[in-house]
């Protein structure tokens, strides 16, 4: 459905109505600063979005900001409006436009668990930046993961949550295959994207990155967030029923239990005391 071709019929009603518009009232920008293309776009109304589109290529104005920064695009992909997405970007428009947090499309699909979104940025192949920081210092590939780890967390309370655990990790899959590196550190925390998913105790999603082909397996997991490797956050994992497969998977992983962190302590130093933890030493 995402390469959906438009309705010639609905796309030549739609040039009728949107040629017959003054050009000023198309380049106004409301309150909001929105301009009718942002309005059709949030709506979803694709025909008369490619129509106005056009012509706003034409003028150089496709790429045009509302009061939070977003361009028609980044509109189209927060609203998870891929055939949209798509059909912009062929029409000239940025794919790596950014908001006024920093966030481009992949970020916005990745953040709110849209693969379709995603895909339509791939599908569209215009050249995009995979690796864009947000102003959070993240990449989308971060973003999808975080995303992922809050649909986990989520599923013990909300069975509904199962299907954005599925969304989320078809996005990282996605981000994967358009180049993301999965060795990229945030810029604030120096975190990986397993660093984060041990942080949340997310098993599922630390066993599907520590078998992602061609990773030098062996240098990802025992990176390091300020000092501290991802071994080194699974022993602070306090309490936590799965703090042993998480050890026992990095430690399957080659994981080094010797590596000291900035306070020169190793993971084993960074267990909780008492009776739970001596299976876990």
């Amino acid at each position: 459905a995402l390469a959906a071709e438009l309705d010639p019929v609905e796309l030549a009603q739609a040039r009728v109505k949107i040629q017959s518009m003054e050009l000023a009232r198309l380049l106004q920008q409301d309150e909001d600063r929105d301009t009718l293309l942002h309005l059709f776009v949030a709506q979803g109304l694709r025909p008369l979005a490619y129509a106005a589109a056009e012509i706003l290529q034409d003028c150089g104005q496709l790429d045009a900001k509302e009061h939070r920064g977003k361009t028609p695009l980044l509109v189209a992909a927060a609203a998870n409006q891929p055939e949209i997405v798509r059909d912009l970007i062929l029409l000239g428009a940025d794919a790596n436009a950014a908001d006024q947090k920093g966030q481009t499309a992949l970020h916005l699909g990745a953040t709110y668990g849209l693969p379709s979104v995603i895909a339509a940025v791939m599908m569209a192949g215009a050249p995009v930046y995979v690796e864009a920081r947000n102003f959070e210092g993240l990449t989308p590939l971060h973003c999808a993961v975080i995303a992922n780890n809050a649909a986990f967390q989520a599923l013990s309370m909300d069975p509904l949550a199962q299907q954005h655990l599925q969304d989320t990790l078809l996005c990282i899959q996605l981000l994967l295959r358009l180049g993301a590196s999965y060795t990229s550190q945030d810029l604030k925390s120096s975190k990986t994207i397993l660093h984060l998913a041990v942080q949340a105790t997310n098993l599922p999603l630390a066993q599907f990155l520590l078998q992602l082909p061609g990773t030098e397996l062996q240098h990802f997991v025992n990176m390091r967030a300020h000092g501290n490797t991802a071994l080194h956050m699974a022993a602070g994992l306090h309490g936590h029923p799965q703090q042993e497969q998480m050890v026992r998977l990095l430690l399957s992983h080659w994981a080094d239990p010797s590596a000291r962190n900035l306070e020169n302590e190793q993971p084993a130093h960074l267990l909780a005391s008492g009776p739970g933890t001596e299976q876990v030493s």
